[in-house]
Formats: structure tokens, sequence, C-alpha cells
């Protein structure tokens, strides 16, 4: 496989015109191929080399999030035209050689927070190893796992109009409460903008409204579907000539929702991709945002235990039919379950962010409770956590549990 894009994870990001961390229509093409070609694409991991293989969480709690994610590319693909798709089939997904681990965040509430920012306020953080397809961790004992890697974000760069749209909209959110901790949303935000080949001048004014790549969009972006791993196809709308698809933030290891935000286990890695066009394919196929057919190749467990969640939150306040309450109270059930058998908080609601679980939103019209569930597989822990009639007892050695910044 030919690598069209090479990175140096022992050098700035910002040193290597092949990345980008902004998304705008000039972003200049760094490579050309032709429909049908395949190719290898290397990825930082997406905080930019920001965060070490230590044992202080110092990194998380002072991590630039202005900085990210950065991304491989644009890749320009000859005969796409705006109202195309985008075939991209993932062939392979690996490691670099280079950087042979992986990490997960809990971010401080001030700097980003996550899914139970409320409940877990203060940054914290695992590293993990890989052995072959199986991640562990010094700072989670008693789980491993077989990995599904992915790319947590990809997708092809957005027409003007298209970047309009989304400044003007998303502004609109973040007035509603521009004082709110963690923000609403991330508006652009020029001084850290790195717009690859971007000459100079164009791109201090572009660096003014180019979005910022943290929510996923029409055109894709960051996603974080777990399922988008290799043998994975996705259709990508084309929204300016050459599509401009771009990629990176590669992780190991998901669950279904990255419930911690820096919640995957995060790595630098590459992509192994062959695309294709669809012409006209958006009209064809009514089509407005990414679709995808998911890899036969995941991770098979046939042993859950899944926990439910209803529209009522912490403090017994009843909500209509709030699928995101719903999931936060699985959430926290399946870690209140967890610490029964000696993990730390901490460590439960990482092991949900990193591990295969799954989510679903199980039921949405039983008014005024909708149900969401967590299914937790068993088989992923070195001892028996399914409920037996015998109280559990601690299995996780006392004193272990992530880092923290202190």
């Amino acid at each position: 496989m030919d690598t069209l894009i090479s990175v140096d994870t022992g050098d700035s990001p910002t040193k290597q015109d092949v990345l980008h961390n902004r998304w705008h229509p000039d972003i200049p093409i760094v490579s050309w191929v032709k429909p049908g070609e395949q190719f290898r694409v290397e990825c930082v991991d997406w905080t930019g080399g920001q965060i070490k293989d230590d044992d202080s969480a110092h990194d998380i709690k002072v991590v630039d999030l202005t900085k990210v994610h950065y991304l491989s590319g644009p890749i320009g693909v000859k005969g796409a035209e705006p109202g195309d798709l985008l075939q991209v089939d993932i062939l392979d997904v690996g490691v670099l050689a280079s950087s042979q681990w992986g990490f997960t965040g809990i971010f401080a509430k001030e700097n980003g927070g996550g899914f139970l920012t409320n409940h877990y306020p203060e940054a914290r953080k695992a590293c993990w190893g890989f052995s072959g397809i199986y991640a562990n961790s010094r700072h989670i004992p008693g789980v491993e796992f077989a990995g599904i890697m992915h790319p947590g974000l990809i997708g092809c760069l957005p027409s003007k109009e298209l970047l309009d749209t989304w400044n003007t909209r998303e502004r609109a959110l973040f007035d509603t409460n521009p004082e709110r901790v963690p923000p609403l949303c991330a508006l652009p935000y020029a001084e850290t903008a790195h717009l690859g080949r971007m000459p100079a001048a164009q791109a201090r004014a572009a660096a003014l409204e180019a979005a910022r790549t943290v929510p996923p969009r029409e055109h894709g972006g960051n996603c974080d579907i777990k399922n988008l791993s290799r043998g994975s196809t996705v259709y990508f709308p084309v929204y300016v000539k050459g599509a401009g698809l771009s990629m990176g933030d590669i992780h190991f290891s998901q669950g279904d929702g990255e419930i911690t935000f820096c919640g995957a286990i995060e790595m630098a890695g590459y992509l192994d991709i062959r695309v294709n066009l669809i012409k006209g394919g958006m009209a064809m196929y009514g089509v407005q945002n990414p679709i995808f057919q998911p890899s036969p190749l995941e991770p098979r467990y046939s042993n859950y235990l899944i926990f439910e969640g209803i529209s009522v939150d912490e403090e017994g306040k009843q909500h209509y039919l709030d699928v995101h309450v719903a999931y936060r109270q699985a959430c926290l059930n399946a870690i209140a379950y967890l610490k029964k058998f000696g993990f730390s908080g901490a460590q439960a609601y990482a092991i949900l962010g990193t591990a295969p679980v799954e989510g679903r939103i199980s039921g949405i019209v039983d008014i005024p409770n909708a149900c969401a569930t967590l299914a937790l597989p068993t088989d992923i822990f070195k001892f028996d956590i399914r409920p037996s009639g015998v109280p559990p007892r601690r299995m996780i050695p006392a004193g272990i549990d992530l880092s923290t910044a202190g």
C-alpha cells in the first residue's frame, strides 16, 4: 500500500503542511487521487502530541482544545463535484510504529468536561498498552478487550455557503448562554488555526471564519462512530470541487457515545482507504449527511449486562422523552454497579468510554420517559461481574486509579 500522506509524531503539527485543524473551503489540497485508487494516510493523535505516556493528568488538565483536531489532508479526488457522493472504503486501520500506545482522558469541567462532567469534574488520565488486537491499562486493572480501531473524524471540506450556515446557527446557540462552562459550542478561534498549505495572508483572514472540528456536521466530521472500522464503507456528500477528504482522531477502541469526551483510546495511526464517486449521488439518494455500511470484522461479544436509564435526572426531575438524560442515567447506573467490584468511579467511567459497549435508544414513544440502554460486555473483565446472589467483593487492588493532575 503506497503512503499518500506521512506524518512525524515527534515534530510539531503546526510545522507539517499536510495537517490542518479547521474546516474551510479554501484549504489547499495536499494530494490528488483518481477514483478507484487505494492508499495509506498517516495521522497524528488528535491533540498533536500534547498528551504523554506518564502517570500525571496535568497534560489533560491544561490541553489546549483550541488547537484540535489535527487532520491529515485534504485529499482531492479527480472528477468530484458538488452534489456527488464520495465513497470511502476503509480497508485497514492500524497503529503507527513510532507511537504504539494510547490514552483516555477525563477533561476538567472548565476545559471541555464530558458527558458526566458534573459527577467527574477533575482531570484524569489512563494510558493504554496494546497486545496485538487487545488493549490493557496499568491504570485500570482487571479489564482487557479487543479493539475496534476506527477514525473518530473523517469528512469532506464544506462549501462557503455551508460554512456560513454552521457559523450562523452555532453563534445563535452560543449567544443564548455565552457564559456557560463548558460552552455550548466551539466558535471560530483564529489564534491557533492551522490551515495546512494556505498562504499566510490568506490564512489570517480565513482563520476568522474557519470552523472548529469539535462537532459532527453535514459533511461528516467528528462523528466518533466506533463501527467505522476496517471493512466499512462511508458515503460522504461532496460540497466543493475535488471533495477535499480529511481524516484523523484515530481510536484503538471506543464505546458508543465516547462519553468522557476524550473517551476513546486515542492514538496516532494510519488508514488504508479506497475512494470512488457516485455522480449526482446526493440528489439521487436524498443524502444530506453521510451514510455508512459497518465493518464485518468488529469484535463479537456474546454476554452482556444491559443497564437501563429513563428520563428522570439525578435530582428526581421528570423530563419529557429526553434521551440525553436517559442515556446519562444508564451510564450512571452501570458505574454504580462496577464500583461494587472495587473500581473507582473514574475507572468505571473510563471503561464505558473505551470498551466496545453498545448504546441504544430503546424506547422513544412511551410518555414521559424515553428509555436508553447501555450494554456492557461481561467477557472484557478478568472476573465474573454477573449478579449471583453473593455480595460482590473488591477485585481491584486498592490505590490503583486513573492518574490525577495533582
